[in-house]
């Protein structure tokens, strides 16, 4: 044998030398010219589990027959199992022959060469196909010889009869086979029924007549409704897109704050169209047991595709589509980021005295120091427990996402299987004329590929109405009562309800209607509808008294916000003061926005500052340099706000911007393992913090000389809260102007005995407030002497004419903030 006993480099030494391990690795362009050696244990372990199936049955014959000689048992199994004796030969030959292979060249080449190398082309001059056939009828044929030998050895006859046999022993097992199938039918019809059933929950459907809603119904969001009408005119009437290669939107996400009117929109859609409408409801999706979303997604498409075939259309509207399109994300970044009242916290002013423009600076500020305390764990949306409780996202919206984008597959059993066994082509799809319609207030957690073109082709955000269309709505919502409200007064309202939405505005008429009629009447009239926009922005005042010092300290408090509110302010009015305390504030000045602005000038932010902080100068001033506790949310709002003009506004003293060295490493403090070199000066953050605290100082003295010019004016003002308790914007202006208000008169509060009478009364209220005692004068107040009694009547029906407004809204927890 050739190249058999070379040296150990040798190709030949695998061969002898190393037979029970692999063979170690060869030289690079080596070629073999015997076959592989095999381990021993590789090449003994089919002829080991042979003997051992002997050996157990010829100990089975022993047990059985204990009276048979060992060798007569042997003979015996040998004899009846003779397909043992066929497998142990064929396998020692396969041994014998692999033997030969590694030992002799010419044996393996013969093999490989003539007798498989003649099979390999064979094989190689078919095709893919049909040798994938040729073999499975040769594993087929196979599995046919080895169940005869089966059978045969069973039934104890030969092979081939054992194979006629098999429909006698088919009709003998029927009765057991049925009853097997039975058990088996009962077993899954009870899963079936039980996933059938939670399969139809939460999914409504609305045929045409039921839905009267039309477009002349939805009030305020006029934009929308023109972009949603083009939309309809393709549903109506497909070809004149699809004729000029086009194809009809088939998807449209509408979102925005809650109450906008979304849903109402969907609704009149489908009253439009006379088409069917299918609501599904938010919990739809949200199931106890896996699977069963995507089942309800593939029934709902399969029912909406019958409807749009009979009807020519459908209308399927998701409610609250984040429940639904979410995977988990939670980030509300992108290109969905809508603005909207933002809530005042509890504490004093905070955002109370600002701006909306600023208030929203605040608020992005307070967020953007959330985020830089560094990375937090994100916990996905849906949590799922032992097997049970599945939400939205269990495979749901990726069969939504499949069944929005597959609707052009050819359906239908017959369709796509027996036609195409019979060599015919599947006929494609109808055009199905579904207009899927989604809703969401969160849509920055939908999903990417719920939003692509193709699935929503349109998104349309549904904001707050404008002011035109809030008057509209006001107008449409009062026609279905009886009230005694003028145009302007109408007009009036939309102004001093900024946010208002088509939900909130019809809660806040219908509350008047009922304040209407707790007082007896059936006519609504402006007190009624003031009163009950007082009482849905600020909810029912608590049922508590202030104790008579604090009650002056609160109200010196306001009435120092209102004057430098009113003196600095140009583009704010005032629409309220109150020292009534609420669930979350004790007082409150509020200010409204009669013009839509998009931009904010130095100016302004700067008489943000001067009313944040006329409450700190006012009572130092008024209370001899002592203050509150109340004043520290104003400090905050006002420190932030004159971080934003130094740091990242332009409207500082440098041209800085110090996002930018703060992202290079140089803002707010030194950099990491000391000063850079020739950094001999103080750090930025330090610089920075210099040129706000100079900012402050300077409003808060331009602030505080405000307010001792005018000193009679806020002892005015909190004269009127003291004893009305609320007061509105424009009953501020007549007290500090000298004129009749809609409530008080203010030329009173000018008389040279009102101005000695409040001075006393001040002076007795410090020295109380410095003894911790009660004030032994009496509080001055004014009868209304110089208003006739037909002018009190009339301020009567418009008092609070511009009560509370939606704008942030503007509370002061404690007018300061207090905490009793």
């Amino acid at each position: 044998m050739p190249d058999s006993g070379r040296g150990r480099g040798g190709p030949g030494t695998a061969g002898r030398g190393m037979r029970r391990g692999p063979a170690p690795a060869r030289r690079s362009g080596a070629v073999r010219r015997s076959a592989m050696p095999v381990s021993t244990w590789d090449r003994s372990k089919l002829l080991a589990a042979l003997g051992a199936i002997f050996l157990l049955m010829w100990w089975g014959r022993i047990a059985n027959v204990p009276i048979e000689p060992p060798l007569a048992a042997a003979g015996h199994v040998l004899r009846t199992a003779w397909w043992l004796d066929v497998l142990f030969v064929a396998e020692l030959a396969r041994q014998i022959h692999y033997l030969a292979s590694e030992q002799s060249p010419s044996w393996h080449r013969f093999w490989q060469a003539d007798v498989f190398g003649s099979f390999n082309q064979l094989t190689a001059q078919m095709d893919d196909w049909t040798r994938y056939r040729v073999g499975r009828a040769a594993k087929l044929l196979a599995a046919i010889v080895v169940l005869a030998l089966v059978l045969g050895s069973i039934l104890h006859t030969s092979p081939i009869l054992a194979l006629f046999e098999i429909p006698a022993l088919i009709k003998q097992s029927l009765g057991y086979v049925a009853l097997i199938m039975f058990y088996i039918f009962v077993f899954l019809i009870q899963f079936v029924a039980l996933f059938w059933f939670l399969g139809k929950g939460g999914i409504e459907t609305y045929f045409p007549g039921d839905i009267q809603t039309r477009f002349t119904d939805v009030w305020g969001q006029d934009s929308v409704l023109e972009r949603i009408k083009e939309n309809i005119i393709f549903l109506k009437d497909p070809e004149s897109i699809e004729a000029r290669g086009g194809y009809v939107p088939g998807g449209i996400l509408l979102w925005g704050p809650p109450g906008t009117g979304k849903t109402l929109m969907a609704e009149a859609v489908a009253g439009e169209t006379h088409n069917p409408f299918v609501f599904v409801e938010p919990a739809a999706f949200q199931n106890m047991f896996y699977g069963v979303g995507p089942l309800k997604v593939k029934s709902l498409f399969r029912k909406v595709r019958k409807l749009a075939l009979r009807y020519g259309g459908v209308v399927v509207f998701l409610d609250e589509a984040d429940s639904l399109g979410s995977r988990g994300a939670l980030a509300s970044t992108g290109a969905f980021r809508h603005s909207g009242p933002i809530a005042a916290g509890p504490n004093c002013n905070g955002m109370s005295y600002v701006s909306p423009h600023t208030a929203g600076l605040l608020l992005e500020s307070k967020l953007s120091a959330s985020r830089a305390e560094g990375p937090r764990r994100v916990v996905d949306r849906v949590v799922a427990g032992m097997g049970g409780m599945g939400g939205g996202d269990m495979g749901t919206l990726q069969a939504l996402l499949t069944e929005m984008s597959g609707l052009k597959k050819p359906r239908g059993f017959v369709n796509r299987v027996v036609r195409r066994a019979l060599g015919m082509k599947p006929k494609p799809p109808p055009h199905y004329r579904i207009l899927l319609m989604m809703a969401s207030n969160l849509p920055e957690a939908l999903d990417e590929a719920l939003l692509r073109p193709g699935r929503l082709d349109r998104i349309y955000r549904v904001g707050y109405p404008s002011k035109e269309g809030r008057v509209r709505t006001y107008q449409g919502y009062l026609a279905k009562v009886r009230h005694s409200l003028t145009p302007e007064q109408v007009d009036r309202l939309a102004t001093i309800t900024p946010y208002a939405t088509g939900a909130s505005i019809k809660d806040l008429v219908n509350e008047a209607l009922i304040n209407a009629i707790r007082g007896g009447r059936d006519v609504v009239t402006w007190k009624d509808v003031i009163e009950a926009k007082h009482l849905k922005t600020l909810g029912p005042p608590q049922d508590v008294e202030y104790i008579d010092r604090e009650r002056h300290a609160v109200a010196i408090h306001e009435a120092c916000h209102a004057v430098v509110a009113y003196h600095v302010r140009k583009d704010l009015v005032i629409d309220i003061a109150t020292i009534e305390k609420g669930s979350t504030y004790l007082g409150m000045v509020a200010s409204i926005q009669l013009e839509e602005q998009f931009s904010r000038w130095r100016s302004g932010y700067e008489s943000d500052i001067m009313v944040s902080l006329a409450s700190l100068a006012g009572e130092k001033m008024f209370f001899d340099g002592d203050n509150s506790n109340g004043v520290a949310a104003d400090l905050e709002g006002a420190t932030q706000i004159a971080t934003l003009m130094e740091a990242y506004l332009g409207m500082g003293q440098t041209l800085t911007c110090h996002g930018v060295t703060q992202s290079a490493g140089i803002g707010g403090s030194r950099p990491k393992g000391g000063p850079r070199p020739g950094d001999n000066g103080p750090p930025v953050g330090a610089e920075l913090s210099q040129r706000i605290e100079t900012k402050l100082e300077d409003l808060f003295k331009r602030t505080r000389n405000l307010l001792a010019d005018n000193r009679s004016s806020v002892l005015a003002v909190a004269n009127a809260l003291e004893v009305h308790k609320t007061i509105t914007g424009e009953d501020v202006r007549a007290i500090i102007e000298g004129a009749v208000g809609p409530l008080i008169d203010g030329r009173w509060y000018h008389r040279p005995e009102f101005a000695a009478d409040a001075e006393r009364y001040h002076a007795m209220a410090v020295q109380a407030h410095r003894d911790h005692s009660k004030i032994d004068v009496p509080l001055p107040r004014s009868l209304m002497q110089d208003v006739s009694a037909g002018a009190r009547d009339e301020a009567a029906n418009g008092v609070m004419a511009t009560v509370m407004s939606n704008t942030e809204p503007h509370s002061d927890e404690g007018g300061q903030g207090r905490q009793n």
